[in-house]
């Protein structure tokens, strides 16, 4: 069984004592873990300069009849999901797609949390980055991250959940959505909602120079810094503006954004 001790020095050899971070993490491949997220948790907090992750909850998420064209959504064919939709509050838990380690990110006695009811972010001594976010910037707390020099750890995770690639996305003028969820048994419109993610995997191979790669138990870390991931992102983007976009014929969002470049 792996515990802390062994955790902290894995994140140690990344090297970002420094460093900001956000964090995506699966923690089933690491195996048992003496402590479990929590353990994982201290493991970041004591080898980096404070942490983000995402906190995203698509249960308050809510499907009109009708709404703006091309905007890579059918409407009026959630009706069913629309009659389970929930309001949002900041004690709500993170969609479980999210992973245990935002769950015990929310649960540290010195963490803070947005109140973006779809797109909302947990952090520990960050407030400064995570009050950037607003209703039509969901993803500037990334954006505010890249200016401290900041990274992101995937642990187990490859760049298909990396969520910073979408700001990257925007920042390369892609297009962006608007969604709608529940606040106070009411619904609001959310702007700047991201495209798919099934094809980021390809931004892979021009980053993995710039990669700190560490092996952990059954399990791997990976970091890369924002500022140089935006780069990537961008130059490929403006060489291709169909890249990072999934191959998939049904995916709404990606078609929107393809027969708008």
């Amino acid at each position: 069984m792996i515990g802390y001790a062994e955790l902290k020095s894995a994140f140690e050899e990344l090297n970002l004592a420094d460093k900001p971070v956000m964090v995506h993490a699966s923690l089933k491949k690491l195996g048992p873990v003496d402590g479990g997220a929590d353990a994982v948790l201290h493991a970041i907090l004591a080898t980096t300069n404070g942490l983000i992750a995402p906190t995203f909850t698509y249960l308050t998420m809510v499907t009109p009849e009708v709404g703006p064209p091309n905007n890579g959504i059918s409407y009026g064919n959630e009706r069913d999901l629309n009659k389970l939709a929930v309001s949002f509050h900041l004690e709500m838990q993170p969609d479980k797609m999210m992973g245990s380690l935002p769950r015990a990110l929310l649960e540290h006695e010195g963490a803070i949390r947005t109140a973006h009811p779809i797109l909302s972010f947990g952090g520990i001594g960050l407030e400064h980055v995570l009050i950037t976010q607003t209703l039509y910037e969901p993803l500037a707390p990334i954006g505010a991250l890249a200016d401290l020099d900041g990274w992101v750890i995937l642990i187990n995770v490859d760049h298909s959940v990396n969520t910073s690639i979408h700001y990257a996305e925007k920042l390369a003028g892609r297009r962006r959505f608007i969604r709608w969820a529940m606040v106070d048994n009411r619904i609001v419109e959310c702007p700047g909602f991201p495209g798919d993610s099934t094809g980021f995997n390809a931004i892979g191979e021009y980053v993995l120079p710039d990669t700190r790669l560490v092996q952990v138990n059954n399990g791997f870390i990976q970091a890369i810094s924002l500022k140089r991931l935006f780069e990537a992102v961008g130059e490929l983007i403006k060489k291709d503006p169909l890249a990072l976009l999934c191959q998939r014929t049904d995916c709404e969002r990606c078609n929107a954004v393809g027969t708008s470049t």
